[in-house]
């Protein structure tokens, strides 16, 4: 999941497609499925369920894909091409809007790779110590017998 939200540039994201196919402040479904190479069925059923949240033109009715849903979308497509189901990008969409965008997410996502690697070099400092304490003991025959119940 780090890779994709590293992967999305969220400039890319807020430009418009030429040619008169964006609304305003948007895209609407056909640019937007275009340039993720999706069709515009996929959107939709994205938006059905909860992971792309576009709003209505007023005057159309035609789906509008403002910055943050593009972001959503743009999100939600680089994670189902790396096999995540959409009960499992779910929670991490409502994540990334909990938290205003990926910019706040991104911090996280360092402070939580530092502990995991901290907590990966103790976890080896534990092995390779537990290991020296296995050799040193393995020739001793009182600490042998001991561990066989003998």
């Amino acid at each position: 999941m780090e890779s994709a939200l590293r992967d999305l540039d969220p400039a890319a994201s807020a430009r418009s497609v030429p040619g008169g196919e964006h609304a305003g402040a948007g895209l609407f479904i056909g640019p937007l499925a275009r340039r993720l190479g999706i069709r515009p069925a996929t959107l939709r059923k994205w938006e059905r369920a909860g992971l792309v949240r576009p709003h209505r033109d007023p005057g159309t009715g035609y789906r509008v894909y403002d910055e943050a849903a593009v972001r959503d979308a743009r999100l939600t497509h680089q994670l189902r091409r790396g096999g995540y189901l959409l009960e499992q990008i779910a929670p991490l969409i409502a994540q990334v809007r909990a938290a205003g965008g990926l910019e706040p997410l991104e911090g996280a996502l360092r402070d939580w790779r530092g502990r995991l690697s901290t907590r990966g070099r103790a976890m080896l400092k534990g092995a390779a110590a537990l290991e020296a304490y296995l050799r040193a003991h393995a020739d001793d025959p009182r600490t042998a017998s001991e561990g066989t119940g003998l």
